[in-house]
């Protein structure tokens, strides 16, 4: 079953999409952080393996976000990437496993010799 969202709240100062479910959870979450994870296949890719790596993001911020029936939202970035639907699952997958995402992604930008 899909968790509940309670509140939903873009920080724009602070770049952060701040998301509260009605299971207690709830998570601040990056601006950068969830553009560098868009379920998008221009991010995830058509298959297993084929992740793009997303640099210069840093900056990033939301600029609308769009309800998409009562499962997702779409969000709209400010770097005019505005695909891929994000499911409340997903939000809180990206809540719950943001310390091993960020930490992985920070090491394959310093890997592949690229910035934030």
């Amino acid at each position: 079953m899909s968790p509940r969202p309670t509140d939903l709240v873009l920080h724009r100062a602070s770049h952060v999409l701040e998301v509260a479910f009605e299971d207690g959870r709830r998570f601040r979450l990056p601006c950068e952080y969830l553009r560098v994870e868009s379920p998008s296949a221009e991010v995830q890719g058509h298959g297993p393996g084929q992740k793009v790596l997303v640099a210069g993001k840093r900056d990033v911020n939301i600029r609308a976000i769009d309800p998409v029936g009562h499962y997702a939202v779409l969000l709209r970035f400010d770097d005019g990437h505005e695909s891929g639907l994000f499911s409340w699952s997903l939000l809180a997958t990206l809540g719950e496993e943001y310390d091993t995402r960020w930490a992985a992604y920070l090491a394959a930008l310093e890997a592949a010799g690229q910035s934030r």
